[in-house]
């Protein structure tokens, strides 16, 4: 008896749930007819608001045109560096002037590298339709000779220096010791004029980098040179013009035909390009014997080539073409498997390791002869050699003969080292860094200091792992006033904190442990490329590069629905606050989530005012789950519906106020929100 009722009971139950499951089915088909009716509707209005992408474009063409336009009213003698036969003449005029007074070096120095972050960002910022080739490659060049002929100066005003070294005697020593510095440069120099064993070690007091020589370098006629340059003109060039990466969206259906096909050959191309640097057309040497590779990706800054309306977005395969490292997922699994790794395990990997906090040009250097006061006559030997380093190692020693140097370095307070630094020398032959030829590194984290010794003297740089912030714990991007928010990266060892107004960022606060650190770079409006390059140059990088997916376990998303969500996020930021939701991760690769909130007063956002929104490009679902929940669920919000965008998803539960204040953003905020958002790649990287 027992056991029918039980079969019966069995047998209701499961008609029960087939009958609430058909109801649940027959809802979810009204659902999604009713946004296919509206969805041309929808695209259309989506369309309009786009419209702000196209004329922040607009507007950027404009104002380059400007920026030359008044470069070349102003007449204020500096050369336009785009001009050819101006920045030559620029620099023949520099290579005849004969005053090597180091003070005057430094300042014309000045120009020479503000000339050469202009070009850079010209190469970062230029959309492809604006810049030829043949510019590209001028502008590569130039900049390059630039770097050169401001190294050769350094080395002018330091024989300069040298020749008259006996007039800096230190009353200790015997000695001439100097440290000359402004914020680009600092020069440590010091003369063996005593040769005397007792005096082989040296430590500069302002700048606490310090050298201990063997002793057949104590007893010779040399000059010892640390010259730090704040800046990296020793890597190669790529990896300093290296922009947003570009990026391909295609129709989900289109997806897999199209990875097989031709969109590999062009990123084979660039692979080859960016892989083997020293192509001998690209290349010329540099008075030091620095190879210089020109090899630098071409990059774009074109905004979408927004999608049409309706039927036609349908029909063919929408490409947006935008700047990312997004790629078609497809395509980078098969192009990463043909490339080759690097087998020398002493040669540094640029696109994982970066130099951090400039270069060390650490030399060792024949005295030239000194100057001699006779009665009111000062006389010299003039040679006609310029800077000549001293051989060391000499050449007929044995290895167990050559004893190393032993040289300490006072880390910079303008970066941040996370992790101790990898220490690289530069090998001009293999135009690499590499980490072998250095040995007994300690790294005394109190004193913020590092020593080691070397076989040799080398140039010398810090290495930092580029992506030891990624992935990002957390991220929250909301308004806090008319065309303004505030952008937060919780990532692994710090807090960045981004605001942004009209066409402008600043960077508010970079937190380690709750302490405010970098205080040389928060604070100021400057543009997104700026904020990109002074936080990478501080060691704090929250930008993906094109190939930080190999280091970084990365959340992956289809481009499709990565892309559209920083766009519409974009077009709402003015009165949407958004973040992190740890849903994403279990969403699958075809879907974000994010947490959305209504945000029109100044102030944080309250947890429970947070609403979770699923979108995969085409299609936006409000979730029923919230951050707390048991697991996650695709089911909808009671009472909501689909939306073919976010845009009206979010209207569906937004006051009139908001949507207004959506409809009257400037377009310039829109932009910098999206290339910002781009930049960081949240959906992905947390």
């Amino acid at each position: 008896q027992s056991s029918e009722e039980a079969r019966l009971q069995a047998q209701q139950e499961e008609a029960a749930r087939l009958e609430k499951e058909r109801i649940e089915q027959e809802q979810m088909e009204k659902l999604e007819a009713k946004d296919q009716e509206r969805r041309e509707s929808e695209l259309a209005e989506l369309h309009s608001l786009e419209q702000k992408f196209l004329a922040a474009q607009q507007w950027k063409t404009d104002y380059r045109a400007h920026a030359k336009w008044e470069h070349y009213l102003s007449c204020d003698g500096s050369p336009d560096p785009t001009v050819l036969q101006e920045i030559n003449a620029f620099m023949s005029l520099w290579r005849e002037d004969q005053n090597e007074d180091i003070q005057l070096v430094m300042e014309k120095g000045e120009q020479v590298l503000n000339l050469i972050q202009k070009l850079q960002f010209l190469l970062l910022d230029t959309p492809p339709n604006e810049i030829t080739e043949k510019e590209t490659v001028q502008y590569q060049e130039s900049i390059l000779e630039l770097q050169n002929l401001l190294h050769q100066k350094y080395n002018g005003a330091t024989e300069h220096m040298l020749k008259a070294a006996n007039m800096h005697e230190d009353s200790d020593t015997g000695n001439m010791q100097a440290v000359i510095k402004d914020k680009n440069v600092t020069f440590c120099i010091w003369a063996n004029l005593k040769k005397k064993v007792r005096f082989k070690n040296h430590m500069f007091c302002d700048t606490q980098h310090g050298f201990d020589l063997p002793k057949s370098l104590a007893v010779s006629s040399v000059a010892v040179r640390i010259l730090h340059t704040h800046y990296d003109h020793v890597s190669p060039l790529w990896l300093h013009c290296q922009s947003v990466p570009k990026l391909e969206v295609l129709d989900s259906k289109e997806l897999t035909q199209h990875s097989k096909g031709s969109v590999e050959e062009p990123e084979e191309e660039e692979k080859k390009a960016r892989e083997e640097p020293d192509v001998p057309a690209e290349e010329e040497t540099c008075s030091d014997g620095r190879k210089s590779a020109i090899s630098v990706k071409e990059n774009s800054n074109s905004i979408a080539d927004i999608n049409e309306t309706g039927e036609e977005t349908e029909k063919k395969s929408e490409i947006l073409d935008i700047p990312s490292q997004v790629q078609d997922p497809l395509t980078q699994e098969e192009t990463n498997e043909k490339e080759e790794a690097i087998t020398d395990e002493n040669i540094v990997d640029l696109q994982q390791f970066v130099p951090v906090g400039g270069v060390y040009h650490i030399d060792v250097l024949q005295l030239p002869p000194q100057v001699k006061q006779i009665k009111d006559w000062r006389m010299v030997e003039v040679l006609d050699v310029g800077l000549e380093a001293y051989p060391y190692p000499p050449e007929e020693t044995e290895d167990a003969t050559r004893p190393p140097v032993r040289i300490t370095l006072r880390l910079s307070d303008n970066v941040m080292y996370f992790e101790d630094p990898v220490i690289a020398r530069w090998d001009p032959a293999g135009q690499q860094w590499r980490t072998d030829g250095i040995s007994n590194i300690t790294y005394e984290t109190q004193e913020g200091s590092i020593t080691f010794e070397m076989g040799a003297f080398y140039t010398i740089a810090l290495l930092q792992d580029a992506h030891l912030n990624m992935p990002y714990q957390a991220w929250e991007l909301r308004p806090t006033g008319m065309d303004e928010a505030l952008l937060t990266v919780t990532a692994v060892f710090a807090t960045i904190q981004i605001q942004i107004k009209g066409n402008r960022c600043m960077l508010s606060s970079v937190a380690v442990e709750e302490k405010d650190v970098l205080s040389h770079i928060t604070g100021k409006w400057i543009s997104l490329l700026d904020l990109r390059a002074v936080l990478k140059k501080a060691g704090v990088n929250i930008f993906p590069g094109e190939y930080s997916h190999k280091y970084v376990s990365v959340n992956k998303k289809a481009p499709l629905a990565e892309v559209r969500a920083y766009q519409q996020m974009a077009l709402v930021a003015s009165a949407f606050a958004f973040a992190w939701s740890k849903w994403n991760l279990e969403a699958g690769q075809e879907q974000v989530v994010f947490k959305v909130s209504e945000h029109l007063k100044a102030d944080s956002v309250r947890g429970k005012d947070w609403s979770l929104y699923m979108f995969n490009g085409q299609k936006a679902q409000k979730l029923k789950i919230t951050e707390t929940s048991e697991a996650f669920s695709e089911e909808l919000e009671e009472g909501s519906e689909f939306h073919s965008t976010l845009y009206h998803m979010l209207k569906d539960f937004a006051s009139k106020e908001a949507i207004d204040k959506v409809e009257t953003a400037s377009f310039l905020f829109i932009d910098v929100v999206y290339q910002l958002l781009l930049a960081t790649r949240v959906l992905t990287y947390s």
